[in-house]
Parts: structure tokens; sequence; C-alpha cells
């Protein structure tokens, strides 16, 4: 067997993208949806869940609680009312960041939670203290050991109460929704997250039968109920897939169209992309984007929603060395998530990025070159296909198991449009440590295999 970090995607570029596809559900969304189902007092159904590794994780996560989950079609279906357990194995979370979502919905169901500190991509530092203040302030007693955060209710109930965050934090903000929904009383939460991958957490919950006001905006009030119920309910779609699509239709110079995509989601990235000369138009549920007339560059700061994503600034940054001019691209949210430039300059881009503050200075170069170059987390390794589709010659991207944990079939869904991408010795998507897709159930992910993971 191939080991799983030789699992190569090779990209011929040069040619532009032209054509139309669909995106899929929302990795950031399907996550927490799949840990809240462990309130629901029934079974979940889900519709549009990305078949992806970290889905994977999640499932084998769920599962190692006791959950029961299954495919009835194209539906994922969570049976949480085994669920007996308030301890997450450290062995699946250190794969997932997202897994440190399970903290509210396992204080909601049982007043207490251990869960290991979360891991994922080395993108920077990941900081729980907004995670605690909420617990403390729902009544819980908090503490860190042995690598687990250990919180529990002090008299087994969580209790409502006024929680302001000092900065919008999606972590936190699912954490203290999650825990809140349950909890005895009213509770405030100030100064949310308004990703669209909270909205859609927030309504899930409501379907449920949560009651929770002022979803979109930067205040919710919670009142608590007794119980959950199970529910059928579809994944919004994945905003950082669209954009990665549309980025590539623009850095190749073609004429892609990305249908089953919520437009409004994607605003600061198409404003970016028209400041740079590529023509955009939207419809109900697709964005087309033309990249025939490049003019420039752009300046973009990342920061929370609704501004620039930084989950789409890897895959922006490899179109603007495409660009003519300079670019300026500072990251506010990750503070080493320009890991990948040395993978860029590699294929002849001039990048160079200032530590101190965060910013990559971008000059446009007429072309890239392919060459082999490894991804270091998800939205890096899709950046880097982005440069190799621009770049002539082949690009060997190593890491190809990272882009899987984001993108359903990246490969076939660039192929709809007209890339030359091809995944290397036949390896299929989660053959290790899932061969999926074809069958009915997720099998569980091995636990004893190394792994750096993200978002």
């Amino acid at each position: 067997m191939i080991d799983r970090f030789d699992t190569v995607l090779r990209v011929r570029g040069g040619g532009a993208l032209i054509g139309s596809v669909e995106t899929h559900g929302a990795k950031n969304a399907a996550l927490p949806i799949m840990a809240a189902a462990l309130l629901a007092s029934g079974p979940v159904t889900l519709r549009r869940v990305p078949r992806i590794t970290d889905v994977s994780v999640m499932w084998s996560l769920l599962e190692a609680l006791g959950a029961r989950l299954r495919y009835d079609g194209d539906a994922l279906v969570v049976d949480a009312s085994n669920v007996a357990t308030y301890r997450a194995p450290y062995a699946l979370v250190r794969k997932l960041a997202a897994s440190f979502d399970l903290v509210g919905p396992l204080l909601g169901r049982f007043g207490r939670a251990e869960v290991p500190l979360p891991g994922g991509c080395v993108l920077g530092t990941r900081a729980t203290d907004m995670h605690e203040q909420a617990f403390r302030t729902l009544g819980c007693e908090v503490r860190n050991e042995h690598g687990y955060l250990l919180a529990a209710a002090r008299d087994g109930r969580l209790r409502g109460g006024e929680i302001e965050f000092r900065m919008p934090s999606v972590g936190a903000t699912k954490n203290a929704l999650l825990a809140a929904v349950l909890a005895e009383g009213t509770t405030t939460l100030r100064n949310v997250a308004l990703e669209p991958e909270v909205v859609d957490l927030a309504r899930f919950l409501v379907a449920m039968g949560a009651k929770i006001a002022g979803i979109e905006s930067d205040t919710l009030v919670v009142e608590g109920v007794d119980e959950l119920y199970g529910v059928e309910y579809e994944i919004i779609p994945d905003r950082i897939v669209a954009g990665t699509l549309l980025v590539a239709g623009v850095a190749t110079r073609g004429d892609v169209t990305v249908r089953r995509c919520i437009p409004a989601h994607l605003s600061a990235l198409t404003e970016k992309l028209t400041e740079c000369g590529a023509t955009v138009t939207k419809g109900d549920d697709w964005v087309r984007v033309d990249g025939k007339r490049v003019t420039g560059g752009t300046s973009i700061v990342t920061a929370p929603y609704p501004a620039f994503p930084t989950d789409l600034q890897p895959q922006m940054t490899a179109m603007l060395c495409t660009c003519p001019g300079k670019s300026f691209v500072e990251e506010s949210i990750f503070n080493a998530r320009f890991s990948y430039v040395n993978e860029l300059a590699r294929m002849g881009a001039d990048i160079k990025v200032a530590m101190e503050s965060n910013t990559a200075t971008i000059t446009g170069v007429e072309r890239l070159s392919g060459a082999p170059v490894e991804a270091p987390d998800i939205r890096a390794g899709a950046g880097l296909v982005v440069a190799g589709l621009a770049a002539s010659g082949e690009t060997e991207i190593i890491g190809l198991e990272y882009i899987d944990r984001g993108y359903e079939h990246l490969e076939t869904m660039l192929s709809a449009l007209g890339a030359q991408a091809q995944r290397s010795s036949g390896i299929t998507p989660l053959e290790e440590p899932n061969a999926l897709f074809e069958t009915q159930s997720f099998p569980r992910v091995a636990t004893g295999t190394t792994s750096s993971t993200g978002v």
C-alpha cells in the first residue's frame, strides 16, 4: 500500500477553465451540525453533507461516543439516542479542529464534557479562552488537565447567562450556542461571529426546537428548552469550495460558472475579483466569472465575515501571482497561514512576506512554471492547485490527503471545467484510511495514524 503522504495530484496547466460546475455542502457547517445531533432525542437526517475526510473523522468521533450513523440514499442519518459517554478520544480529536465543537453538545446533554484541546492544521494559535469564559458564564467549572478541557455544570445543569465575546469567534460562538440551547433560563450572546456556517448551525438548532432570536445579527438571545427533536435538514453550499473554483477560473483567464451556491456569501471575493478586472455576473444560486480581461492585482485583508475569508487567502494569493503589478495580502486571522509561500516560489512566484505584519507583497509574473510542491494544509493545498492550473507544464502536488479533507473529488470538479488534473497511482479519496463513497456507510477512521489537520 502506498503511504498516505505519497498521495499526489498532478495538474497540467496552461489552459483556460471553461464551463459550469456545482459546489457541495459546506464542510464548516456540516461538522458542527453533526456534533449538534448529540442534542436530539431522535434521529437527525442531514442532506448535502460533503463526503470528505473531515466528515469521516467526525463520523468516527460520534460513533466512539455511542452514536449510530448510516447513509439513507444521499442523506446522512445520525441517531445519538445511545450516547452514554461525555469523554471524546484523543486519537480522533487530534485530527480535527472542529472536534472541539463537541464540548457544547456534551455539556448540554450531560452537564459535563471531557474533550482534548483542539488539533488542526498548523495555522497558528488556537486559543480556547473564549470558549472557557462562555462555559463558566453558563455555570461550569472549567480546567485544563493532561491535554483535556474538563468542564462540568456545578449543579448538573447549565444555567443561562450574559456572554460577550472580546472579538467575534466562530468556534466560541458555536460552542456557547450549542451549550445554551438546553440551559435553564435565558442566555444572551453578544459580539457573535456572523459567518454563514454559524447562521446555518443556529437555523438547524431552531429546526430541532431551540428558541433562538437575533439570527444573522451580532446578538443572539437563547431561551433554554427541555428537549430537542430529530429533524431533516439540508446543509448550506460550501462558499470556500465555490470561491476556489471561481478563483481558479480567473487565474487561468477562463470563464467559470459555479451553480448551487449562495452568491451573497461570496460578495467579498467577487468584489476583489472585479477589482482585478474579471467580469462577475450573478443569479439566484449561481456566480459566473470571466477572467479574460484581468488588468491588475488588488489588496486584501482577511477578517471575520462579511470581510474577505481567511480560508480563501491562499487561493487568492496564488491567483494574484498571475496578475500584472503589485498586490498586498494581510492575514489577520491565523499567524502562520503563509507557510505555503515557499512552495509558490518554487513555481516562480515573486512574493515577500513581512512576518512582523503578517503581510505578503506579491509582484505578478508573466507565467508560473510547473514544479513539485507540497501542501501543508487544506486551503494552501487548494492554492497550489490554483497555481498549478495557471502554470506552464506539470505541477505535482504532494499531500492530496489534505485537500481531500475539505474538497469532495476536487479533480473531478476541475476536469468538468476542462482541467487536466489526475490523482496518482489510482488512489481514490479516503482509500486510506477510509475506502468510502461507493458504500452506504462510513468505515471507521484508523485511530493510530499520525496526521496534522486543519480548517
